[in-house]
């Protein structure tokens, strides 16, 4: 008997609802939210109300972009966590109540586990196998042993890579969110022009807050001689604060690659859809012999279906969640 599933993503600033078929996906739909641009960066209230007022016609528009009526959708899945709260707790809430009213049981899904399934939406990673995960709030390291077991065997200690990037470009007066910017402009920049110090940090951990910490004073030190330098220099800082985030994850990805044994090599996450970090991993996969694998572009960034897919397999396993299930902001794999 086939497994069809509803998913919903709410854990940030991106309500999405997809809906799977077995390991099929039908249909994947996100809202983003423009609101936050103006801030700066994502505003929690204000993401929590624009959730609201996005999840039932996004979860409208997957069901009829499935071509599926309710009645067939055998199990709703959700995102429990890691994420924002406010956020969480709309579409925790959402999934409940349309689970109740179709009498379909609840699959609760970490969102960092779901990154790393979203590989077998397209892609058939081989067990035992190491996944860097790189998003705006993380950056892990893990040993994914099945579909339901995974060991982080290295994280950052302090900032994600994605913070680097966006906390970089507003450094450099980019508008949020910088990441994608600076990779846009880096296209065009010298990545050898300016050097900035990569954290010392033994085994597989990350540390970026640092670096973030010196391109601040390197940049102070450097308008204080010359006020538009930022603007005339612009390409090459950012295509050197590009590599030197890069080359912070992929050294460590191949000390662990080695340290285990494991030639089979994944990313994911949002950062995952930086084209440089892709081109990256890639040519060191071929230097190594590596398989490696990097989702297509739709399911680097927040959404649904990676919610789906994982789901899928918790189904299989019998691994429901109950109506008293609570969002957790925090919510280690």
């Amino acid at each position: 008997m086939s497994v069809t599933i509803l998913a919903i993503e709410s854990s940030c600033d991106d309500t999405s609802a997809a809906v799977c078929k077995d390991v099929k996906i039908l249909a994947n739909l996100v809202a983003g939210q423009k609101v936050h641009e103006q801030w700066g960066g994502v505003v929690p209230e204000l993401a929590s109300r624009a959730h609201q007022l996005n999840i039932v016609p996004v979860v409208d528009q997957a069901i009829k972009q499935a071509g599926i009526a309710k009645e067939e959708i055998n199990a709703v899945a959700f995102t429990r966590g890691p994420g924002l709260i406010g956020s969480l707790l709309v579409g925790v809430s959402f999934a409940k109540a349309f689970a109740l009213a179709l009498n379909v049981p609840l699959i609760e899904v970490n969102h960092m586990q779901a990154h790393v399934l979203a590989h077998f939406i397209d892609n058939n990673p081989q067990f035992p196998f190491l996944c860097l995960t790189v998003s705006g709030g993380h950056t892990q390291i893990l040993l994914v042993k099945n579909f339901l077991e995974m060991e982080v065997i290295g994280e950052t200690l302090d900032d994600a890579a994605g913070e680097a990037f966006d906390k970089s470009a507003k450094l450099f007066g980019l508008p949020y969110p910088g990441g994608p910017l600076i990779d846009k402009y880096a296209k065009l920049g010298n990545p050898d022009q300016f050097t900035f110090a990569e954290p010392q940090i033994a085994g597989l951990d990350f540390s970026f807050s640092g670096l973030k910490t010196s391109v601040l004073y390197f940049l102070q030190a450097q308008t204080k001689k010359n006020p538009d330098f930022i603007s005339t220099n612009l390409n090459d800082l950012c295509a050197s604060i590009q590599k030197t985030i890069i080359d912070i994850l992929l050294k460590k990805v191949e000390k662990a690659a080695k340290a285990n044994g494991i030639k089979e090599i994944a990313l994911a996450g949002g950062v995952s859809a930086n084209s440089e970090l892709r081109k990256r991993f890639e040519e060191l996969g071929i230097k190594n012999g590596w398989k490696t694998y990097i989702p297509k572009f739709e399911y680097c960034t927040d959404n649904a279906a990676m919610i789906a897919i994982s789901a899928h397999y918790k189904y299989l396993n019998g691994d429901f969640a109950s109506q008293s299930t609570e969002p957790l902001a925090r919510y280690h794999i």
